[in-house]
């Protein structure tokens, strides 16, 4: 069996989430921090190779078989002023990979990782390096849901 990786792309930070065997449950989070110098010439594609160079070595490391990746929509479903960055990406990782890439709607997954990790009592830095691998769970933990339904 192939795990299910889902990806929170973002500007400084990608959080992941990888099922379990079962692709039944998060079983491994992880974030990958792509910032990279100011006035570096070409700075968003550099930025997409450091995420897809580790994309990549995540994908053969736990076996992945299925990619989902949250996709900015507003809140009336229209899609959102990034949507096209993102579809950019994921056509990308799909060259890169040689999966597919199934955009999943992110609407308030960020919303709810900073809540999460409120309620436990996570702040600042702490609450910094974790929240993109939270949101990550959360679009994983929706997919996960759909697919049983």
């Amino acid at each position: 069996m192939k795990r299910i990786m889902a990806i929170d792309y973002g500007d400084a930070r990608t959080g992941i989430a990888i099922s379990d065997l079962l692709c039944s449950l998060v079983g491994s989070t992880t974030v990958i921090h792509s910032r990279v110098p100011e006035k570096t010439i070409g700075e968003n594609s550099r930025k997409d190779q450091v995420v897809l160079e580790e994309l990549r070595r995540l994908i053969e490391q736990y076996q992945v078989g299925q990619l989902v990746m949250g996709f900015p929509r507003n809140m009336d479903g229209t899609e959102g002023p990034r949507a096209e960055l993102y579809r950019d990406f994921a056509r990308q990782l799909e060259e890169a990979s040689g999966l597919p890439v199934h955009l999943w709607d992110e609407r308030r997954t960020t919303i709810e990782a900073h809540q999460i990790l409120s309620d436990h009592n996570y702040h600042g830095k702490k609450r910094k390096n974790t929240v993109d691998a939270v949101a990550a769970s959360l679009i994983l933990e929706g997919y996960l849901s759909f697919r049983r339904r």
